[in-house]
C-alpha cells in the first residue's frame, strides 16, 4: 500500500483506523483478481511482430452476407437492427471481450458492471435508442412520445445519489452544506443556464447540444465552444465557486476519463445539456440502470440480434477485388493461435479506432491519418466488492445507488443490488467502485497500469470506499475483482468536432463500414448505438 493511500486510510477513520492492526491485517489478506481484456491478445500479437514471426494460415474459412467485428454496442445495435429487418445473414466477432464496454460479472447470483453502469432516458431526437428499448420491452408504450411509459422495475428508485462532503454525506453530488451563499448563487446560475441552452437552436434550425451529436446544430457560433475547454469556458463566463468547479470537473472524468481543463468546452456542455429524456411514470431526467450495469442490457440485444456471436480478434480487413471484404481473425486456444478466414460483401468495423488503425489495411486512404486522427484515450479502472456486510454509514444519509466523495481522483462507488426491492436488505452486495487516472497523462496512467501490483491498484481502487469507512470497511469485503482498461473511452479534447479523419470515416458508405462511439469523439451509449445503427441501415439498402 503506498503512502498517499495510507493517508487516506488512517486520516478519515482516526485512531482507530491507525489501531486496527486486525483490520489492516484483514485488508492485506483479500483476495484480488485483476482483469485486462484484450491485453493477453495484444500482447500475443505484439510479441509475433517483435520475433517477425507469423499467424499460423487459416484453418477454417467460411462466407456471410455481412460481418460485425466487435460485439460492444454498436456491433450489437448493428446486428440486432438488421435481425429485426430480417436481414440475417450476418456473424460478429467479438474482439477480446464480449460486450467490451457493457460487460459484466458476477459473484454467484450478484451481477456487477465491468463498465458503463447506466444509461440516461433518451430524449425525443434519440429515436434509435427509444426504437431499441421498445423492442426489448424496457419502454412498455408510447416509445416516440414526448413521455414514454418504461418498464418501473428498470428505473433508478432513491435514495439516487450523495456526496461526502466535509466529513458528512449530503443529497445530491453538488455541493451545498456549509458552502457560502454567493456560491450557492453560481450554483443556481449555471444551472439556468444549461436550461436556456437546452432548448437553444442554432442558425440551422437544430438544437445545439442532443444525442445522437451528429443531429446538433453545426452553427459556427456553438462550433467556436470546440476551441476551448470547459475551464476556459467557465472562467469567461466569471464563474468562480470552488465547489462548481470541483462538481463540473467530476463530471467530465466521470463521463470522459478526463479533466474539465482539458475537455472540449462544447462536450463539457453537452454532458448536461443534452441529457432531458422524459418518462410519464419517472421525473425528469432519470436513469435507466441493471444490477449488473449495462450487460444485462447487452445481453438482450444480443438475444435480440439471434446470438449470432463468435469468439475471436480480427487481425485484419481489407477490400478485395471484383467486391466485398476479407477478414481474418484469430482466437488463443490454450495459449496457441487458431486463424479463421471469412469473406463477406460487407463489414462493419465497430472496434475503437485505434485498434481499426491497425486492423483496417490501407485505412488511410478512406481519409483517416492514424498519426493524426486518432483520439487520446482515458484509461479506467472499474472494481468491484463482494461485501459480506453492508459497513456501518454516517448518520445524515443513508446508503445510495451512487455514492461519491469530495476528493480527487477517485469516482465514488455504486451498489449493485440496489435495484433489488425487497423488505429487507439482502445479505451480500456488491460494491463497485470507478476511477478515472486523469490525475497521470494518458501514456503515464497506462504505464502504472501495466507495472503496478495487485496491491497498488487494490489501493487505488479503495481509496473512496476508506475515506467513506475508514477501518470498518476491510471487516465486510470477501474478495474484490478489478477491471483495467487501458483504453477505456476516446476523451474530447479541443478540436474533436472538427476532426477531419472522423468526419471521413463516418462518411463512408461501401464494403467497409465504421461504426463505434469514437465516430463522435466520445463513448457513451447513445453514440455507439447510433453508428451502429446507422451502419446496419446502410448494409440494408
Amino acid at each position: 500500500m503506498d503512502r498517499r493511500s495510507f493517508l487516506l486510510w488512517s486520516g478519515v477513520g482516526g485512531a482507530a483506523a491507525l489501531g486496527t492492526v486486525a483490520g489492516f491485517s484483514h485488508w492485506q489478506e483479500i483476495p484480488s483478481i485483476v482483469h485486462y481484456p484484450g491485453r493477453a491478445e495484444g500482447h500475443f500479437l505484439r510479441n509475433l511482430l517483435r520475433d517477425h514471426r507469423s499467424l499460423p494460415p487459416p484453418s477454417a474459412q467460411f462466407e456471410t452476407d455481412v460481418v460485425i467485428l466487435g460485439s460492444g454496442i454498436a456491433g450489437l445495435t448493428a446486428a440486432w437492427k438488421m435481425n429485426k429487418e430480417g436481414h440475417q445473414n450476418f456473424v460478429m466477432i467479438d474482439g477480446p471481450q464480449p460486450y467490451g464496454n457493457a460487460a459484466g460479472g458476477h459473484f454467484g447470483d450478484l451481477a456487477y458492471p465491468t463498465g458503463g453502469h447506466y444509461l440516461p432516458l433518451p430524449s425525443p431526437e434519440s429515436v434509435h435508442v427509444r426504437e431499441l428499448l421498445s423492442d426489448l420491452g424496457i419502454i412498455l408504450r408510447n416509445p416516440l412520445s414526448e413521455r414514454p411509459y418504461y418498464d418501473e422495475r428498470f428505473i433508478l428508485h432513491g435514495p439516487e445519489e450523495r456526496l461526502l462532503f466535509n466529513g458528512q454525506w449530503q443529497d445530491g453530488f453538488i455541493p451545498t452544506e456549509g458552502v457560502p451563499q454567493q456560491e450557492r448563487q453560481e450554483h443556481k446560475r449555471f444551472f439556468a443556464e444549461v436550461e436556456r441552452l437546452r432548448a437553444l437552436r442554432g442558425s440551422d434550425g437544430k438544437r445545439i447540444f442532443v444525442f445522437p451529436t451528429a443531429l446538433s446544430s453545426t452553427d459556427p457560433e456553438w462550433q467556436a465552444l470546440d476551441r476551448i475547454t470547459l475551464k476556459t469556458w467557465l472562467d469567461q463566463q466569471g464563474y468562480r465557486s470552488p465547489t462548481l468547479h470541483w462538481y463540473l470537473n467530476y463530471c467530465c472524468r466521470d463521463d470522459y476519463g478526463t479533466r474539465y481543463d482539458q475537455v472540449s468546452a462544447w462536450a463539457g456542455l453537452h454532458y448536461y445539456c443534452s441529457r432531458w429524456g422524459q418518462a410519464e411514470n419517472a421525473g425528469n431526467g432519470a436513469w435507466l440502470t441493471w444490477p449488473g450495469g449495462l450487460h444485462p442490457l447487452a445481453e438482450a440485444m444480443d438475444n435480440a440480434a439471434g446470438k449470432r456471436r463468435r469468439s475471436g480478434t480480427a487481425i485484419s480487413l481489407k477490400s478485395v477485388a471484383g467486391g466485398g471484404v476479407e477478414v481474418v481473425y484469430f482466437e488463443l486456444v490454450d495459449g496457441v493461435p487458431r486463424t479463421t478466414r471469412v469473406r463477406a460483401r460487407k463489414a462493419i468495423c465497430a472496434m475503437p479506432l485505434y485498434v481499426a488503425a491497425r486492423v483496417v489495411e490501407g485505412i488511410t486512404n478512406f481519409g483517416f491519418d492514424p498519426a493524426i486522427h486518432v483520439p487520446s484515450y482515458a484509461p479506467w479502472m472499474v472494481s468491484n466488492f463482494l461485501m459480506s456486510d453492508f459497513p456501518e454509514e454516517l448518520p445524515q444519509v443513508p446508503l445510495c445507488w451512487d455514492n461519491v466523495v469530495y476528493q480527487e481522483p477517485g469516482l465514488g462507488y455504486v451498489v449493485s443490488t440496489h435495484q433489488d426491492i425487497r423488505a429487507t436488505p439482502p445479505q451480500k452486495t456488491v460494491f463497485s467502485a470507478y476511477r478515472a487516472l486523469s490525475d497521470h497523462t494518458p501514456e503515464s496512467a497506462r504505464q502504472w497500469l501495466e507495472q503496478a501490483s495487485a496491491k497498488e491498484l487494490l489501493a487505488a481502487a479503495s481509496a473512496d470506499l476508506k475515506t467513506a469507512y475508514g477501518w470498518k470497511f476491510s471487516a465486510c469485503v470477501e474478495r474484490v475483482e478489478i477491471t483495467v482498461r487501458g483504453h477505456a473511452m476516446a476523451a474530447p479534447r479541443p478540436g474533436f468536432r472538427s476532426n477531419a479523419g472522423l468526419q471521413a470515416l463516418r462518411e463512408l458508405d461501401g464494403p467497409i463500414l465504421f461504426a463505434h462511439a469514437d465516430l463522435s469523439g466520445f463513448s457513451v451509449f447513445e453514440e455507439a448505438a447510433w453508428w451502429g445503427y446507422r451502419a446496419a441501415q446502410l448494409v440494408m439498402k
